[in-house]
Formats: C-alpha cells, sequence, structure tokens
C-alpha cells in the first residue's frame, strides 16, 4: 500500500475519529452478527508485533481455521521473525501497516488482537467496534476508568466479542478455586493479600534525539500527549503513567483478576488508600518501585502490595507452570493468600493452581494448574464463531482493571484514602482524584464520548 506523508496521516486521522465518533459507514447498534460455522475461517489482524503480540500471533496460529493478513505497527523494524514464522505457518505472509485503521476498513477481517502499550489499548479497541470486529484486547485493557467504561459501552452498542488478556479466567483450576470459596469450607473470608513483587534496577533518563527510521512516533504516541521522541519512552514505557500503570497494571493486574474471578467477581470496593514510592532506588523515576494498596470491600479487605525492588522474590518457573511441581509459597512474587475464618488458601496465575492449608500447615485440598493460553485464545476464536460470551468479557474485566486505576489514583493525589461510589464510578472526597478518571486526549486519537 502507498505510504502516507505525516500531513495526510493527521488529516486521515481527524476525518476517521470524527467519522468514528458519529458510528458513520460502521456496524449499527441494531446490527446482528450472525454466528459462523466451526470450521468457518476467521480472519485477524495483529495491532502491535512486539514481544507479547508476537506470542499471541503464534498462539492464535495455532488454532484451526484461523489466518493472519496484517500485521500492524507503527515501527516497522518489529516484527520480521513473527512475518516469517506466520508465513510459513499459513502458507502466505500477512501484509504489514502502520495505520491500524486501515485494517479496520477491510471487510475480511473478522477481528483483531491488540497488543500495543497500554495507552492505545482502549481507542483501538473501540474503533474495531465501531468498525464491526470482535476483539482481544491485552491487559490492562484500560488506561484509566472512564475510558474503560466507554470499552464496556462499545462492545454492548455493536455486539462485539471482546476478550480481555485475563487468561486465568480460562484455567479450570480457577474456576476450581471459586468452587471451594462458595462451598464455605475455607470459612468467613475476611483478608485477601496479593502479591506483586518483582525485581528492578536503578533508572536514568535518556535524551531527546529524533526518531530511528520506520517509526511513526506521532503515531505510536497516538492518544498520548506530544512529546519529542525520547528511546526511554518508546522503549521504556512501563516507566512513564502516561502510557501505562507500571508493573502494577502490567503484572499485578493478572493477580487482582484471577483474585476476583475466585471472590465471584465484587463489585467495586468503597475506598482506597495507597502508599508507596521511590523507596528501593533513589532516582527521578515517575514509577513507584513499591506500593501497597488497601480495598475495603466492607466485609473483607483486600490487599495489593506490588514493586520491583525485590531480586529474590520469584515469578512461578515453567516446572509450576506447565508441570506438576508446586512453589516455594513464601518466595513467590504472585501468590494470592486468601484468609477464611477457617482456613488459608494459596493460589497461583499462569497455571500454578491453589493449595488450602490448616493450623498444622497440611494441605488439606488442592488442584494443579497448567498455563492457561491453551484454552484462552481458543476460546475468544470459538465466541467469534459462535457469538457467545468469551470467558474474559470485557463488561466484567472492567472491574478488575478498575483495581489497578483505583490504586494509581490514591497514589498519584498524594497517598490518601480515596472514597469510592461504585454505581457512579467517581470518587466522592477528591476532585483531584476525579481529575484522573479521564485521560486527556490529543483531538485526533480522542476516545469518543459516545460510544
Amino acid at each position: 500500500m502507498k505510504a502516507m506523508t505525516r500531513r495526510e496521516f493527521v488529516g486521515h486521522s481527524a476525518k476517521g475519529a470524527a467519522t468514528l465518533a458519529a458510528g458513520a459507514g460502521f456496524l449499527t447498534a441494531t446490527a446482528r452478527p450472525r454466528a459462523q460455522g466451526a470450521n468457518d475461517k476467521v480472519v485477524l489482524a495483529l495491532i502491535g508485533a512486539g514481544g507479547r503480540g508476537s506470542q499471541l500471533a503464534g498462539n492464535f496460529a495455532q488454532v484451526p481455521g484461523v489466518e493472519f493478513k496484517y500485521l500492524c505497527d507503527a515501527d516497522t523494524n518489529r516484527g520480521a521473525g513473527l512475518f516469517a514464522s506466520l508465513e510459513k505457518a499459513q502458507g502466505r505472509a500477512p501484509q504489514r501497516l502502520k495505520d491500524l485503521r486501515q485494517a479496520f476498513d477491510d471487510k475480511d477481517v473478522n477481528a483483531v488482537v491488540v497488543a500495543t502499550p497500554e495507552h492505545w489499548h482502549a481507542l483501538a479497541t473501540i474503533w474495531a467496534c465501531q468498525a464491526g470486529k470482535d476483539v482481544y484486547v491485552e491487559k490492562n485493557p484500560s488506561l484509566a476508568i472512564w475510558e474503560g467504561r466507554k470499552l464496556v459501552e462499545a462492545a454492548q452498542k455493536y455486539r462485539r466479542v471482546v476478550q480481555v488478556g485475563f487468561q486465568n479466567r480460562s484455567a479450570p483450576y480457577a474456576v476450581s478455586a471459586r468452587e471451594y470459596l462458595r462451598s464455605g469450607k475455607l470459612g468467613k473470608i475476611v483478608l485477601v493479600k496479593v502479591f506483586n513483587l518483582l525485581e528492578g534496577g536503578d533508572w536514568s533518563p535518556q535524551p531527546d534525539s529524533p526518531p530511528p527510521a520506520g517509526l511513526d512516533w506521532d503515531l505510536w504516541l497516538g492518544p498520548a500527549p506530544e512529546v519529542p521522541y525520547n528511546r526511554g519512552r518508546h522503549l521504556g514505557w512501563n516507566d512513564w503513567w502516561a502510557y501505562c500503570g507500571g508493573p502494577f497494571s502490567g503484572d499485578a493486574s493478572h493477580q487482582l483478576d484471577l483474585t476476583r474471578l475466585a471472590l465471584g467477581d465484587p463489585a467495586h470496593p468503597k475506598s482506597v488508600y495507597c502508599a508507596g514510592g521511590r523507596l528501593g532506588f533513589a532516582d527521578a523515576r515517575e514509577m513507584p518501585d513499591t506500593l501497597a494498596v488497601t480495598y475495603d470491600y466492607g466485609d473483607f479487605v483486600l490487599t495489593c502490595e506490588s514493586g520491583n525492588a525485590t531480586p529474590y522474590m520469584r515469578k512461578f518457573g515453567q516446572e509450576v507452570r506447565y508441570g506438576e511441581q508446586w512453589p516455594y509459597w513464601p518466595l513467590s512474587s504472585c501468590r494470592v493468600e486468601i484468609y477464611g475464618t477457617k482456613q488459608l488458601m494459596y493460589l497461583g496465575r499462569h497455571g500454578c493452581g491453589w493449595q488450602v492449608v490448616e493450623a498444622d500447615g497440611k494441605v488439606v485440598a488442592q488442584d494443579k494448574g497448567k498455563f492457561p493460553d491453551q484454552w484462552h485464545q481458543p476460546n475468544f476464536i470459538d465466541c467469534v464463531r459462535s457469538r457467545k460470551q468469551p470467558n474474559a468479557d470485557i463488561a466484567v474485566c472492567h472491574a478488575s482493571a478498575c483495581l489497578i486505576h483505583l490504586g494509581v489514583a490514591a497514589y498519584r493525589v498524594g497517598k490518601k484514602q480515596l472514597l469510592f461510589d461504585g454505581p457512579s464510578e467517581r470518587f466522592t472526597n477528591s476532585d483531584e482524584a476525579n481529575a484522573l478518571l479521564k485521560p486527556a486526549y490529543r483531538k485526533q486519537y480522542r476516545v469518543p464520548d459516545q460510544a
């Protein structure tokens, strides 16, 4: 396809955003997508050809009847190996695009896989829904509470399947953990502790510079504020609030969503408090290396301790995720502890499974798991064909994403306790926190007020 100049792209962007906001030319709210046969081909476009995007594309390519027509990325330097592997797997190479909307305009595309940095997740998903595409969007699905609600509204208005990359929701052991808690054997749940303690290091700022050849920096920034190109922002976007919630959203979101599933998906908490900062490393990185967040649910308390200053903590290894070995729970960096009045449950993400212990430390119940990608991506394709609700539907996962946004807001307004009204999804004691509910979008990349 003919490459667009920057002037042409910006003009196309503004026109496209206005059209999409009005819903013109796309699937109407009353249109009812038809179910497909189990063997019908599903044509995909990948949005974001980085590490996780490449993993997802490889997983989806193994599902029978799936083909990638496009690989979209603002940086044409990425994805060379993926192009070659997909060409080998499906018999022909996908087409490379920079502008994701060109894939949305193609009626052959049934669904898109959004694996960009987090600041693009919501807008890409909403545009795809408006274009009549189903969406698999990586975690965390939104950058703030308001745009997460717009994701839910878009999926419902355009009757789209929107699966979030919270793959633990497709794990059989997660369901059995929920059933065990429902049985009452653990007793009344009074405290839940979620851990996300990772290794890290010192941080140093990098100077601004011209963008490398092949990268459209304006497109990469998308909805985020316009700033000069900076290699630290581009390759280290996890260090900046403008693009994500740091390791808290990038990792702890998995444990928090798994915890909500096991607890029966409770509604929003009544309040949140957060303490932390750059406690392990004395540098100028704006992202804290240590966070301790407390959520008040009224009849139980949930805490999340997240950071990247503890190198002795370890994620679950391959022998745990894919094998039969149990972890050493005290040094497991991403474990969950659920305290009942009778028993304690240890719960692990991504295939670890769960164990229940009593006062003497004896394991009285357990269910070992396997890494759930083998069920999660196929579940999305099944739902694209059948029009059924996916395991990690955006409507239920939005509440999990909000736990991240609540904690971030409490930290950023000065480590205060924030009171939250769940039905309106607004804070009742802080205008400063309410100002963080909705990002300040650039004009040509604005999430529409009305999906």
